[in-house]
């Protein structure tokens, strides 16, 4: 327990980043008890801490995709049926892109190359939601508890979703270029170990060139929620006395744009401030999943009643573990 308290508080969670900082602030002269002081320490460690993070876990994780193009990641999900391809298509999607715009291509190409509609649905609600990066930010922020719960739930949202969409007969509701498409079946050439390494290379250094704004601006918010919001405003917003704080987060964090590395912040900031854990996990989910540019893109693939129904699927799915959570705070925190 000792063991895994200090890879949670000081390699993943960078406690000790958190003192270092505090401690040269006060080497300045700033308080960091203060409204002020307290602001700038928030923002130079969360900023500092989720880059890292951001940083190893894109390049790993981009180390990883590259054993898994679009032409193999097709053979592998059509190798299997029923249930069970939705299942590894949401496995596939906790390997893939960090946001919601970024899983939107693959879908299109996964769809057109003639896999099941439900199938790709899977996919595209669980890439977002439930990819490597959140479930190790998550354990640095809440814990090993939450993260793993987090991921659970999340990839039944995308299992049933896509299940739902499979048995409801929705392939006319597919924009017409799309089935017509076709799929380019090109065997994918065999990389070296070198150039998987520059691969991963350059898609942490692009992602986080994408990114960083969103993160700035994330732990920006955070700061200002930490320490200058009052406690009982958000208590009496999001917390328990309030029944509907589930729905409002989730409606609230649909038109916003942004990923997992820029909502944490907001999410970590709120749950000090006495907001419930299923309500802000609930605001992240909503963010991360349904962020309205990425349903102007789907728009683009898919008829209004199929991207309704999208829609519906992953807004009550989204508040119903936010319910959950909140149930099972105490157990979980």
């Amino acid at each position: 327990m000792n063991i895994w308290a200090f890879i949670q508080d000081q390699l993943l969670g960078m406690q000790w980043l958190n003192q270092l900082i505090g401690s040269g602030l006060s080497a300045l002269g700033v308080d960091g008890t203060s409204r002020i002081g307290g602001s700038i320490q928030f923002f130079l460690y969360d900023v500092l801490k989720i880059t890292v993070l951001l940083c190893v876990l894109i390049f790993v994780i981009s180390y990883i995709q590259s054993y898994f193009p679009p032409e193999r990641s097709k053979r592998i999900l059509g190798g299997f049926h029923g249930i069970w391809a939705n299942v590894v298509s949401a496995l596939l999607g906790t390997v893939t892109p960090f946001c919601s715009c970024s899983s939107i291509p693959l879908f299109i190409g996964f769809t057109s190359a003639g896999l099941p509609l439900g199938v790709t649905f899977s996919f595209l609600i669980s890439s977002p939601m439930v990819d490597l990066g959140s479930l190790v930010l998550l354990m640095g922020i809440f814990g090993a508890k939450v993260a793993a719960v987090y991921v659970v739930l999340g990839l039944m949202i995308a299992v049933i979703g896509g299940t739902m969409i499979e048995k409801l007969k929705m392939e006319k509701y597919v924009e017409g270029f799309i089935l017509s498409a076709g799929g380019v079946d090109l065997e994918s050439p065999e990389l070296t170990v070198k150039e998987r390494l520059s691969y991963a290379k350059e898609q942490m250094t692009g992602t986080f060139k994408k990114v960083f704004p969103y993160i700035l601006i994330g732990v920006g918010i955070g700061a200002v929620i930490h320490n200058w919001i009052p406690e009982s405003w958000i208590e009496a917003i999001l917390g328990s006395d309030n029944p509907f704080g589930v729905v409002l987060a989730t409606l609230v964090g649909i038109p916003m744009y942004a990923d997992i590395f820029g909502t944490i912040p907001v999410a970590e900031a709120l749950l000090s401030k006495g907001a419930q854990l299923g309500t802000v996990l609930s605001f992240m989910m909503g963010v991360t999943t349904l962020s309205l540019p990425s349903l102007i893109m789907l728009r683009k693939a898919v008829k209004p009643k199929l991207l309704a129904l999208f829609i519906g699927i992953c807004t009550a799915g989204i508040i119903l573990v936010g319910y959950l959570f909140n149930a099972m705070q105490a157990i979980l925190l």
